[in-house]
């Protein structure tokens, strides 16, 4: 008569009895800011990549980290770079759910036009999505995951604005929450993004848009915030909040 089956252990297949399960050792961060910034890109441009194959319409990139400070927290010389696809983009006004992020928040910023030589053809203004749920201490991994973006919100195009005269005041749920200025001239924004780029292999392309940092720390909103910013010659953006 055959034996009883035995019933199986905790333990992975093909370990030797007495052994422990195989545990997956954590991640260890980067050290070196070159190393991790060239990993990070390396997997943010593969995913740029496989989202466009499957439909998505590109619509350009994103300065990460524009701020001295942040710069500084991770050995860079510079800000970093991201990208952005139509998927990501919501109507002026609109509604966004924050269903399942972890830490939302929003960047007041100046969307920039290039035109067939790299020149700025166009300032707009922008409001980009992020989700901070990344802790600051492994930047490949923020760079993989595109630097916290989530979505864009942009308005009309307006040529021939003075940059220097974009002042933004953002008003949340109806109380005064931020305001600030640009501090670098839209071109060597511009300069900087192509720059950045071509040094992993991509291209800014003619047309291309680029929003160009945080003129205010990310303003933190949760599901029935609203949001309404001005821009000064820019004119004025919404955005609200949902679940």
């Amino acid at each position: 008569m055959a034996g009883r089956a035995r019933r199986a252990g905790p333990l992975s297949a093909g370990s030797p009895r007495g052994a422990p399960g195989r545990r997956e050792t954590p991640r260890v961060p980067e050290k070196d800011p070159a190393v991790a910034v060239s990993r990070g890109m390396r997997t943010l441009l593969t995913r740029r990549y496989r989202e466009l194959a499957a439909g998505a319409t590109p619509v350009g990139w994103k300065i990460g980290f524009n701020a001295p400070a942040i710069q500084q927290h991770f050995g860079l010389a510079g800000p970093v770079v991201g990208y952005l696809t139509d998927t990501g983009v919501s109507p002026d006004g609109s509604t966004v759910s924050v269903s399942g992020w972890t830490a939302p928040a929003v960047e007041v910023e100046v969307a920039i036009r290039v035109g067939d030589r790299g020149e700025v053809v166009a300032l707009a203004p922008a409001l980009e999505l992020v989700d901070l749920e990344l802790p600051f201490d492994d930047l490949e991994a923020i760079l993989a995951g595109n630097v916290f973006q989530r979505g864009v919100v942009f308005g009309p195009e307006v040529p021939g604005v003075d940059p220097w005269a974009i002042q933004v005041t953002v008003t949340k749920n109806g109380g005064l929450a931020a305001e600030g200025r640009l501090a670098e001239e839209p071109a060597t924004t511009a300069t900087v993004v192509a720059s950045f780029l071509a040094a992993h292999g991509a291209a800014l392309q003619p047309g291309d848009r680029i929003i160009a940092g945080s003129m205010v720390a990310p303003v933190a909103v949760a599901a029935g915030d609203r949001l309404e910013v001005g821009f000064g010659p820019l004119g004025e953006l919404g955005v609200g909040f949902g679940a």
